[in-house]
């Protein structure tokens, strides 16, 4: 003989199982999505965070060509164009090598490139040379989640002292 009651309690019984197993799901998919978001969160910051080192590695950079101008424009003038210079502080100064030299993560170059000027004697891309005057690149440039990053400052130097 078949009670309905045992019948009524089976099936409860399979519906709280069921209950359980959608309520896990649902719990382990916001805890998957949750640490996801934080992942990316992180990951965020950090390229944050290395964009403002190198905006101040950059600045720094055009700092030091400046400080190396003001010492003597020679120390600009006699530089070969294109080729790729690095900075480093040495005897209370900076100066210009081409040993390459690393910040940490960063690798900062400087090049500079003749500057010419138009019949107006603005700064163009092509006219007369102007010799007491230089267009340098401050580069820098990093690794960031396996793939290269770089950031570029240019400006003009010009002999102020002649």
């Amino acid at each position: 003989m078949k009670l309905k009651g045992n019948k009524k309690y089976n099936t409860q019984r399979g519906s709280l199982m069921v209950e359980i197993i959608v309520a896990s799901a649902i719990i382990t998919m916001v805890v998957i999505a949750a640490s996801v978001v934080a992942q990316k969160a992180v990951s965020l910051s950090r390229q944050s965070v290395h964009q403002a080192q190198a905006a101040l590695l950059l600045e720094e950079g055009a700092e030091s060509v400046r400080i190396v101008r003001d010492n003597a424009w020679s120390n600009i003038s006699s530089l070969t164009a294109a080729t790729d210079y690095y900075i480093s502080f040495s005897g209370g100064t900076w100066v210009i090598s081409t040993t390459p030299n690393q910040v940490g993560i960063f690798t900062r170059k400087i090049t500079f490139s003749p500057a010419y000027r138009d019949g107006s004697q603005n700064l163009s891309a092509s006219g007369t040379l102007d010799s007491q005057t230089s267009l340098v690149s401050v580069i820098v440039s990093w690794t960031e989640g396996g793939q290269a990053v770089s950031k570029t400052l240019q400006f003009y130097i010009t002999d102020l002292f002649s």
